[in-house]
């Protein structure tokens, strides 16, 4: 990153930088021991790929179904409530997941820690449009809130390991710790700085959950590209626990320590690749950058298939070209959304977000069974289908970009209106060649 996109950064607001920080610490030690889990459960409790699944996949797919309609409540009763209230969750989900010690324990603790997730995320990306007014200082923001995810994923493993942490359980007590620390931070700053201070004063929707689903609804660029997303993180989440199952039942050689160094190689790539990208595809819009990772993601899932059981050196391979592409993808699916969204339903829109994990949540379930039944090649075939398919959407939404979005309505509910002029099209809204905002993420001289 140049100076100058250094300088925009030392101007974020506290609250950002609260969630900033939060994010890093919170994601380091969770991927201390989450990413075993898989194998923690197999081992301690003989439970099947399938039942694994299903336990992941259920509680995620309640959570994401709560997530969307905490999306709303944020634009209508702020963000303050529901970020405090999703921080606490996470801290009794992982706290309880330190000491379970039963499947039935688990699966609460597992169906809270998605919970909290889905209470928390909406309103602290929506929090960015808030206080952020300037879009390409906004967009930057959201990719380095990324980058230091990532780098807590690629720190905590390392850390755990050094420690002789990883994969233990009660390593889910500093997680719990991390997160009590963000909730006592997010009190004192509301206290000091103010609960809010929205860049569009007086916006916040009043209306009813239904007529922002109604809304919502009208949006049909935003709907096909929800639906992608959602596909794309069913392909993705088959890294995860899927690629784990398939490993720990096939006998690969140095399973843990090869987890370990899948997660090693995932976030230290997208640590090392992510900003020399964004510099590189600057001038590339957001639906082609996101076409370009959906392309790289799709010959990773042929190099899964391909793999044999025992190469370690090749996994590792076809986690570095993943990796790369989620350097693309994800950041820019963000970003994406934020351009999406008016300024009075950012949290509807990141609520709707939530949705995505239908895709990641079903993955284990069904990643289970496909292994189980099939075996993991076939698994890895049918998911760069999907990633075919998921390149088709993303080009069917280009020809819907020069249609209005927001036509006139004569029975427009009161409260949730986007404050949009007719005549803006989804160009202008998804960050199109045609869009106000700028497509490369550097901000401009005078930072937010």
């Amino acid at each position: 990153m140049d100076r100058q996109w250094w300088q925009s950064l030392y101007g974020l607001p506290p609250l950002i930088w609260i969630v900033l920080v939060g994010s890093f610490f919170g994601r380091g030690t969770y991927f201390m021991v989450w990413p075993f889990l898989a194998v923690m459960l197999h081992q301690k409790f003989a439970l099947s790929p399938a039942e694994i699944g299903a336990l992941l996949s259920v509680s995620a797919m309640c959570a994401a179904i709560l997530g969307f309609y905490t999306g709303a409540l944020s634009d209508r009763f702020g963000r303050k409530l529901l970020l405090l209230c999703g921080t606490f969750i996470n801290v009794i989900a992982f706290a309880f997941l330190a000491f379970a010690d039963s499947v039935m324990a688990f699966a609460v603790a597992i169906t809270l820690s998605a919970v909290g997730r889905s209470v928390w995320e909406p309103p602290a990306m929506a929090m960015f449009g808030d206080l952020i007014p300037d879009t390409k200082a906004r967009e930057l923001a959201m990719q380095f809130r990324y980058f230091l995810i990532n780098v807590g994923s690629a720190l905590g493993p390392i850390i755990g390991v050094w420690i002789g942490l990883s994969g233990q359980q009660t390593t889910f007590g500093i997680t719990a710790f991390s997160y009590l620390s963000l909730f006592v931070a997010f009190i004192v700053a509301f206290r000091v700085y103010g609960s809010e201070k929205p860049s569009s004063h007086g916006a916040t929707s009043s209306g009813k959950f239904s007529d922002t689903l109604r809304v919502l609804a009208q949006d049909k660029v935003f709907l096909i590209t929800i639906l992608a997303n959602v596909i794309a993180l069913f392909i993705y989440a088959h890294m995860d626990s899927s690629l784990i199952q398939y490993l720990t039942i096939n006998d690969a050689p140095k399973v843990v320590t090869l987890i370990s160094s899948m997660i090693l190689i995932n976030a230290s790539t997208i640590v090392c690749l992510q900003f020399p990208l964004l510099r590189l595809m600057r001038d590339v819009n957001v639906n082609q950058r996101i076409f370009i990772g959906m392309m790289l993601l799709a010959a990773g899932q042929i190099w899964f298939a391909l793999n044999p059981i025992h190469w370690f050196s090749g996994w590792l391979g076809a986690i570095f070209l993943i990796s790369v592409a989620e350097a693309i993808l994800f950041p820019n699916m963000s970003v994406q959304v934020d351009r999406m969204a008016p300024a009075n339903m950012r949290g509807s829109y990141f609520g709707a977000t939530s949705l995505y994990a239908f895709g990641w949540s079903s993955a284990p379930l069904v990643g289970g069974l496909m292994i189980q039944f099939f075996g993991g090649p076939a698994l890895y075939l049918v998911t760069f289908a999907l990633c075919l398919l998921v390149m088709w959407m993303y080009w069917h939404t280009g020809n819907l970009m020069a249609q209005p979005v927001w036509p006139k309505r004569g029975g427009d509910s009161e409260g949730v209106t986007p404050n949009l002029p007719t005549s803006v099209s989804s160009v202008e809204k998804a960050g199109g060649r045609d869009s106000t905002a700028s497509d490369n993420g550097s901000p401009e001289p005078n930072p937010a």
